[in-house]
């Protein structure tokens, strides 16, 4: 279907499901987790405790509670390291997983963030590069969430990039 940048907060999207960038607990966190966490209410916290945590490239579902999604997608982004660590296939893992899962639960939508810039110190051009090629080929309405103009030129450069074959 397509996809695009949007500057936003992933929290107030209404699309079918919105990813969450969690730590392999799922119990919530900072950055882009806390948010969730703290927008979706208490029993989204509830929820995750029953799911056994997660594992890095890997991702679960739950519903999305006083969100306006349907569902939240809990992924575990990899840890940059040096580059060398397998990082880059973890986190076009991470894309795939959670494409799937929306897919397997029947959505049109999908917002994505920023997966392992955080905290986590992906190189935010990188990461931008490996989440485009992830999302292309969807057949889901994607939405790649920028949080500040930063995130927000790195997704636009790795798009200009990937429609010029570059990637």
């Amino acid at each position: 279907m397509g996809f695009l940048v949007v500057k936003s907060d992933i929290t107030q999207l209404q699309v079918d499901a919105i990813v969450n960038a969690a730590n392999r607990s799922l119990l919530g966190g900072g950055g882009v987790d806390g948010a969730i966490h703290r927008a979706a209410g208490p029993g989204l916290l509830e929820e995750c405790r029953g799911l056994g945590g997660c594992e890095t490239g890997e991702a679960k579902v739950t519903g999305a509670y006083n969100l306006p999604s349907r569902i939240v997608i809990h992924t575990v982004g990899p840890i940059w390291r040096d580059g060398t660590s397998g990082e880059e296939d973890l986190l076009a893992r991470c894309y795939a997983n959670c494409l799937h899962l929306a897919a397997t639960n029947n959505c049109q939508s999908i917002a994505f963030p920023a997966i392992s810039t955080g905290i986590y110190g992906f190189p935010p051009d990188r990461a931008a590069q490996i989440a485009v090629a992830a999302v292309a080929k969807s057949d889901l309405e994607v939405s790649l969430v920028a949080f500040d103009a930063g995130s927000e030129q790195h997704l636009n450069n790795a798009i200009r990039n990937w429609n010029r074959g570059n990637v």
